[in-house]
């Protein structure tokens, strides 16, 4: 009876927790991602102090100050490359939309379709009333809300920089016994180490991706390649389906611009390769079995965060549920949790 009790108990909590979730995601997405641009500042601080300068680490305020710089720099270029490619994709969208179609249609040919497609069969067949003019401007709008929500996100980083002095000291205010502030710590050193060197590695992937990606669409002529570079390395921290979106954003560019199977098909096989080298080489060398996380519960954060909180639960999926996994396998109830969520089991 206990038990059941139990359960009911953990389920009502978590329809609770999920309605707060949805409810409050405008305040939590913004706090959550402050926090995660703190951990890559944190772990880009620890590695620049390791690189030596005539035999002598880095000073600790140096490596801050070169932190800040690189991230600084980082939006400052994602500002600059958005704010310059999308007014141009915007108004030259009627003839891409155009330059897709005929691209379409040679496609169509190539495969046998007896009927080349046209607009009006796509947007019945396949697109539900698509218009690429149209679904661009929206995704202007989209993408000012998103510059808002960077800016809110970095002064939210800036104000946990500053909370990170004193809440040790509110942890041991907050807990009854040394036991259980030295615990706390414990586990918050944890979660630090892990989601710090995971979001840390992952930038560096990311960064790495984006170049070898801008470096291939730049060599075939690729119009906007830097936009499309950024993109690219963005959806890297989306695991699985982010390097499927990378692929397809320049291969519709692709067939908008060349039309050229000559130059399309080499281009993307390029993309591939240079997605599948960091993804299945680089990353586990570097990152190895950082958040000791299942790929099928990866997948199913992905779906559940995504669902809760669109893309920004997307990106933001694998670092929560490494910091519920870490939580749970502190506690005797919740452990069995922890290890269904790790990737062999062990904790």
């Amino acid at each position: 009876m206990s038990r059941l009790r139990n359960v009911v108990y953990s389920s009502v909590l978590l329809l609770i927790g999920g309605w707060l979730l949805v409810m409050g995601k405008k305040i939590l997405i913004p706090v959550v991602a402050g926090a995660a641009v703190v951990y890559v500042f944190v772990g880009l601080t620890h590695s620049l102090r390791r690189l030596s300068f005539r035999g002598h680490m880095l000073p600790l305020r140096l490596s801050y100050v070169l932190a800040l710089a690189c991230i600084g720099l980082a939006l400052t270029s994602i500002f600059y490359l958005v704010a310059a490619n999308f007014e141009q994709i915007l108004l030259r969208a009627p003839a891409y939309q155009q330059a897709l179609l005929v691209g379409i249609q040679k496609l169509a040919v190539l495969v046998g379709i007896e009927n080349e497609p046209t607009w009006t069969t796509l947007r019945q067949d396949f697109f539900a009333q698509i218009n690429l003019q149209s679904l661009l401007g929206s995704m202007v709008i989209s993408v000012s809300s998103l510059l808002w929500a960077i800016v809110v996100v970095m002064l939210y980083a800036t104000f946990l920089l500053v909370e990170m002095r004193s809440f040790p000291t509110k942890v041991d205010a907050i807990m009854n016994s040394r036991g259980g502030a030295q615990r706390a710590r414990q586990i918050g050193q944890r979660i630090n180490g892990r989601i710090g060197a995971y979001l840390s590695l992952k930038a560096i992937l990311s960064v790495l991706l984006g170049a070898l990606s801008w470096a291939i669409m730049a060599h075939y002529g690729l119009e906007f390649a830097p936009f499309w570079a950024l993109l690219i390395g963005l959806l890297n921290f989306i695991p699985y389906i982010g390097s499927v979106l990378g692929l397809l954003l320049p291969l519709a560019m692709g067939i908008a611009q060349f039309q050229d199977p000559g130059i399309i098909v080499p281009m993307m096989l390029a993309l591939s390769l240079a997605q599948f080298v960091i993804g299945n080489f680089l990353d586990p060398y570097m990152m190895g079995n950082s958040l000791n996380l299942s790929p099928l519960a990866i997948l199913l954060s992905l779906a559940v965060w995504s669902e809760l909180w669109g893309v920004a639960g997307a990106f933001l999926a694998v670092p929560i549920s490494a910091v519920i996994a870490i939580i749970c396998s502190e506690f005797a109830s919740t452990r069995p949790v922890a290890v269904l969520l790790s990737q062999n089991g062990q904790l």
